[in-house]
């Protein structure tokens, strides 16, 4: 008994994690097949995999946001824009929108919150977290950044972006004061939300990551990190909050009967991973 408050509850879990991701719902194809279908890219699954997780995938059709109970954690992945219906703004000229996808990964991201779920948020997850909370979103960078067209070079090709993180942040600890990754965006996160900080910026000021200062562990970011291979450390470290996490609510399972809140222990891990 008394040395149970010092162990590690990650190295008690008996089974990988299980990770939830959400999808694009759109044309794709298969053998000598094309129709709509649940796509993820590989770069995402394969991530989770590599670091010790299980991707389970939750397409935008038929939303119930209790699966997330049965899950250890949630990606929220890249993809088209954020309506801006949904943070009060009228549509650019070059927004291109999935409203019901957004419903779908807004209502997952407000629950896994809720939850203490941890939730990592990638690219367009970066924004649909913080337009979730309250906050809005830059609808071209380059209107405003005669520099921003390095995060979107041209169709099907990433940029690379160099960013600085802030000291004491879940970035900071897992890259260091200064690191770069994959980038495809021409949005950004504009009124940051309440909630959230700002925990990395590239050069020109565009914000690179956001977290929680409260509750679970919670990172957005705004680059793509599924899409660096040779740099994996945000999915491990991800995975090893996923995998602290279910350990606990094996260890502590009432803790998950009739609430969504969580051990205080995990909670406690509001800034480090």
């Amino acid at each position: 008994m008394g040395s149970s408050g010092s162990e590690d509850p990650g190295k008690s879990l008996r089974r990988r994690p299980r990770i939830a991701l959400t999808t694009y719902y759109q044309e794709g194809s298969w053998g000598d097949w094309s129709s709509v279908a649940a796509i993820v890219p590989g770069a995402y699954v394969e991530g989770i995999a590599a670091a010790g997780g299980t991707p389970l995938l939750l397409p935008p059709v038929g939303t119930d946001p209790s699966v997330l109970r049965l899950v250890d954690g949630l990606i929220v992945i890249g993809g088209v824009d954020v309506d801006p219906r949904f943070y009060g703004a009228d549509r650019h000229e070059r927004t291109s929108s999935q409203p019901s996808r957004d419903l779908h990964d807004i209502a997952l991201t407000r629950s896994a919150l809720e939850m203490g779920l941890p939730l990592f948020a990638i690219c367009r997850g970066a924004q649909i977290l913080n337009v979730a909370l309250g906050g809005t979103l830059i609808q071209h960078l380059p209107d405003i950044n005669p520099n921003a067209a390095q995060y979107q070079p041209g169709p099907g090709r990433y940029g690379t972006v160099r960013f600085s993180t802030e000291p004491g942040s879940r970035c900071a600890s897992l890259l260091g004061e200064s690191a770069e990754s994959p980038c495809y965006h021409h949005q950004a996160l504009d009124e940051v939300a309440e909630g959230l900080i700002v925990t990395a910026r590239a050069a020109d000021g565009t914000i690179e990551a956001v977290e929680t200062t409260t509750g679970a562990w919670t990172l957005g970011v705004q680059f793509h990190p599924e899409e660096n291979r040779k740099d994996a450390r945000l999915f491990e470290g991800f995975i090893d909050v996923a995998r602290r996490f279910a350990a606990e609510r094996e260890r502590y399972p009432d803790h998950h009967r009739g609430t969504e809140q969580q051990p205080q222990h995990h909670r406690e891990d509001a800034v480090h991973p």
